[in-house]
């Protein structure tokens, strides 16, 4: 995993177009505006997060929250990334956990809307910060998406696809741009663009486009039939599948679905899927409106959050041998939560602005 931040910030130049800008954030410096001091933190979820298996999680870091500050914490679980995105910017929520292509979002409509801490890699610094987008097949079809011993995404074009949200990071954005930039060097796709893949049809790129709404929905397209290929990530599955053979993140790699998982993945236990992708991704962050919360209570935030006390929680980052649902998990035991600013996520804004 060294230097794989310039993997990344190397995979979002290439999907870019030649002469093609970053688009600003907004200028964030000088004096602020005093905040007016609210008496309750809200906090946004993300629907891949905001599940009935998560309520636990979800409530001890809102009970971390609460201690920092002192304020009544009430939770806003969603049943789609853009009415996340919408609450973080206009001020209905004060943190959101989102991905990166949410947060980019958010802070392009309120440029109050700032990051406040991502997890860390598994050396417990930013260097590895990472989380994987997947492209995976049914298993026992993963044969036809290879080139000799190697698995390539050439026999993707003209199948029933699966996305997440097109606010998605890893559900949307990036596989979107792995896809236009490796099937663009060829003749037949050399005008093709991310918006060519919104839809299907026979005379699309795709004989179907499904959108998931959720990483898991997305999954379970795939284990269904519905899709026959889908694009999700390593993270928000993870409560619910198992390595069944292979090394876990790498292409070839086959997963199963675990007995007694959760809904929606309750009705497709011991289905297996293969990868046939894998690409590196920053980590989510926690964001928060600065036009909400108070210098004051922000600082009490980023110190809280990146404090032993979350850190070594076992209810937020969960043991590596714990059976128990959760957002965040602990590999190597060196992870915990790292301040970032919005620089972090230039590469993201650069897919973005393609």
């Amino acid at each position: 995993m060294k230097k794989i931040l310039t993997l990344i910030i190397s995979l979002s130049l290439v999907a870019v177009a030649a002469g093609c800008g970053t688009k600003a954030a907004g200028d964030t410096k000088g004096a602020a505006a005093p905040v007016k001091t609210k008496d309750t933190i809200t906090i946004a979820w993300y629907p891949n997060e905001s599940g009935a298996e998560l309520k636990d999680a979800r409530e001890e870091l809102g009970k971390a929250v609460a201690a920092a500050t002192g304020k009544k914490v009430e939770h806003k679980t969603t049943t789609d990334y853009i009415i996340a995105i919408e609450a973080i910017a206009s001020g209905g929520a004060d943190l959101a956990y989102m991905g990166p292509q949410g947060y980019v979002e958010a802070n392009a409509k309120n440029n109050k809307v700032q990051p406040l801490v991502v997890s860390s890699g598994e050396s417990g610094t930013l260097e590895d910060a990472v989380y994987y987008s997947w492209l995976g097949v049914r298993k026992g079809e993963e044969a036809a998406y290879k080139n000799g011993s190697a698995f390539a995404i050439d026999k993707i074009a003209g199948k029933k696809f699966s996305f997440v949200s097109n606010s998605s990071t890893s559900g949307f954005k990036v596989p979107s741009a792995n896809i236009v930039n490796y099937f663009s060097k060829q003749d037949q796709y050399k005008k093709l663009t991310v918006d060519d893949l919104l839809q299907g049809g026979k005379d699309k790129f795709f004989s179907e486009v499904l959108f998931g709404g959720t990483h898991q929905g997305a999954a379970v397209n795939l284990l269904t039939g519905k899709a026959d290929v889908a694009a999700f990530c390593d993270t928000c599955v993870a409560n619910y599948v198992e390595v069944s053979s292979g090394t876990a993140n790498t292409p070839g790699a086959v997963y199963k679905v675990k007995q007694g998982a959760a809904e929606p993945f309750n009705t497709q236990v011991g289905k297996e899927f293969s990868l046939i992708s894998v690409t590196p991704v920053l980590n989510s962050p926690f964001a928060i409106n600065t036009g909400t919360v108070s210098a004051e209570d922000t600082k009490k935030l980023k110190d809280a959050f990146t404090s032993d006390a979350i850190t070594k929680n076992p209810k937020i980052f969960l043991p590596k041998d714990s059976k128990d649902a959760g957002v965040f998990k602990q590999k190597s035991g060196k992870e915990k939560f790292l301040p970032v600013d919005d620089a972090f996520f230039a590469p993201v804004r650069m897919l973005s602005s393609n």
